[in-house]
């Protein structure tokens, strides 16, 4: 193996049993895919290299269960560091770490750990302690993941607090909508109703001109028909005279002026005007005829006595 890339080498001559040591390979990066070929290499030393950080791809390492990178130059661990699930033993000696990623909490099989020798974050270093013997570094394993489950469940909480706030965020927003929706029905139902009330007083207002119009027209008609009825006072409607009555006072108009003419013939100077002279004649025959008849009546009343 080449000293830097970790690729050249083998990495089975390195492999003893299920123990694979490569420490003091001056490696400033890990072979990750060689390791994944290497599946019964269980146990992995990569302490006192240059290691500075580690691939993502590091995690898919599953089937590790004693890891050692004590005495490199990490600054972090992957996010999903938590993956490496059947890890027991991590040595984390004398790094550049600070803090540990929320994933950590995950490492469920964990049962030794040593955080020794790292600027950690002040609580984080209380939770970890000293690793000074097996029991120390068993108990720092506990607490460090009691720790990291804790700041899990906090994260949790925080997301999903996030989550309730975004989703009463999205209801207000969906009420605010709908009322605002609501509003702009209403407010378009108001405008429709004052828009048809304004066009019902136009119409009524149409329709009383048109009948002051036609009810002025009509007066007009009336006083240029009749234009004195207006001064008169109204006279109750009279009653047709019969048509017996206007014979009658036809043959009466007639026999007056009879009389009068008659009189006119005898009793002035015109009783010798032909017209006269005529009337008189008719008036003799006449009167000569109802004597005449009278005559006749007697007779008939005699013999019928008799």
């Amino acid at each position: 193996m080449s000293r830097g890339s970790g690729k050249g080498l083998s990495l089975k001559d390195k492999l003893d049993g299920n123990e694979l040591d490569l420490s003091l390979c001056d490696l400033n990066e890990v072979p990750v895919r060689e390791l994944a070929a290497l599946p019964k290499a269980t146990v992995l030393d990569l302490s006192c290299n240059n290691l500075i950080s580690l691939p993502s791809d590091f995690c898919s390492l599953m089937h590790l269960v004693k890891l050692d990178l004590s005495k490199n130059q990490l600054q972090q661990l992957p996010l999903d560091f938590g993956r490496l699930v059947n890890l027991q033993h991590l040595d984390l000696l004398n790094n550049r770490l600070v803090t540990l990623p929320v994933s950590f909490a995950q490492l469920k099989n964990l049962k030794w750990l040593d955080l020794k020798d790292n600027p950690l974050d002040p609580v984080l270093a209380k939770v970890a302690g000293d690793c000074l013997d097996e029991k120390q570094c068993k108990q720092a394993a506990v607490k460090v993941l009691q720790h990291m489950k804790a700041i899990q469940s906090e994260q949790d909480r925080q997301r999903q607090r996030k989550l309730q706030a975004e989703r009463e965020m999205e209801k207000k927003r969906e009420a605010e909508q709908r009322a605002k929706e609501a509003q702009e029905r209403e407010l378009r139902k108001r405008e429709k109703a004052e828009e048809k009330e304004r066009r019902r007083r136009e119409y009524d207002a149409q329709k009383a001109a048109k009948q002051e119009m036609e009810k002025k027209t009509k007066k007009e008609t009336v006083h240029t028909r009749k234009p004195a009825s207006s001064s008169r006072p109204t006279q109750p409607p009279r009653h047709k005279p019969s048509w017996s009555r206007s014979v009658l006072r036809v043959l009466l108009f007639v026999l007056f002026c009879i009389l009068c003419t008659l009189a006119a013939c005898k009793l002035t100077e015109l009783q010798h005007q032909p017209l006269c002279v005529s009337v008189n004649t008719l008036y003799e025959d006449v009167v000569a005829a109802l004597q005449n008849h009278k005559t006749l009546q007697n007779m008939l009343q005699h013999n019928s006595q008799h």
